[in-house]
């Protein structure tokens, strides 16, 4: 994965020298499908639920919410609110990462979003079309990664985000290359989920693609496979999950 350096903050000396905080926290937001959602009561009290979620092309939160969820009475008074994504797993859950979003969320009519979400979350194909059901897209104002013990990291939206400069051709182009890669590519997609995700099963899918990568789905697990440089355009995508298909068949 390349990381701009402009913008990724500051090491911190005192960390551990493996410790990259933007690469751990574009990983947790590209794989993990359900986030503790905070917004503000009309009192300004907190108010936390858990919500599905899925990313858009440049990484910003896309949220499916109903009207008669309190969150989203909430979000339409004020849309400012939080976003927990934490990675959990055995022993002590504290040790486990997890990446905190600052954000003011607003509903969304993008086409792109609606069909990234619900390819991330088919069973929501069942009730996104209810009267009472819209998507939201939540706009990322300030990050803030805790990685383990003695392992965090504060940056701001720029870091986090993916360039979509020059990537329209990989964009307009992302149902014809996930029904590609789903089609003819099966095998290279759980190889590379095994080796550079450390997700094991044998019916992953693709999901979405993005100029840094592949969003991965097998049920109700997901991954997230990086390409090893950003690609703008379907080819320069296809060449990417074939140099990963190389690497990780020779190690």
């Amino acid at each position: 994965m390349t990381i701009d350096k402009a913008s990724a903050p500051p090491r911190d000396p005192r960390q551990d020298p493996d410790f990259h905080p933007v690469a751990e926290s574009k990983q947790l937001l590209r794989a993990i499908r359900t986030a503790t959602l905070a917004t503000l009561t009309p009192s300004g009290a907190p108010f936390a639920t858990l919500t599905a979620i899925a990313t858009d092309f440049d990484g910003a939160p896309i949220l499916l919410l109903s009207k008669l969820a309190h969150h989203t009475g909430n979000l339409e008074r004020d849309g400012r609110c939080s976003l927990l994504l934490a990675q959990g797993g055995r022993g002590d859950p504290l040790a486990h990462p997890r990446l905190t979003l600052v954000a003011t969320a607003a509903r969304s009519q993008s086409p792109t979003a609606r069909a990234r979400f619900l390819a991330r979350n088919p069973k929501a194909q069942l009730y996104a079309d209810f009267p009472d059901f819209s998507f939201w897209r939540a706009e990322i104002e300030a990050v803030h990664l805790n990685g383990g013990f003695a392992r965090a990291a504060d940056f701001g939206p720029e870091a986090l985000l993916t360039d979509l400069s020059g990537a329209q051709a990989l964009l307009a182009a992302e149902a014809e290359i996930v029904g590609r890669i789903n089609a003819d590519h099966a095998d290279a997609l759980a190889l590379c989920a095994e080796k550079f995700a450390g997700a094991k099963s044998a019916q992953w899918r693709a999901s979405g693609v993005d100029p840094e990568g592949l969003d991965l789905v097998s049920g109700d697990a997901t991954a997230r496979v990086f390409f090893a440089a950003p690609v703008k355009s379907p080819e320069e995508a296809q060449a990417a999950l074939a140099e990963l298909a190389r690497l990780a068949r020779t190690g």
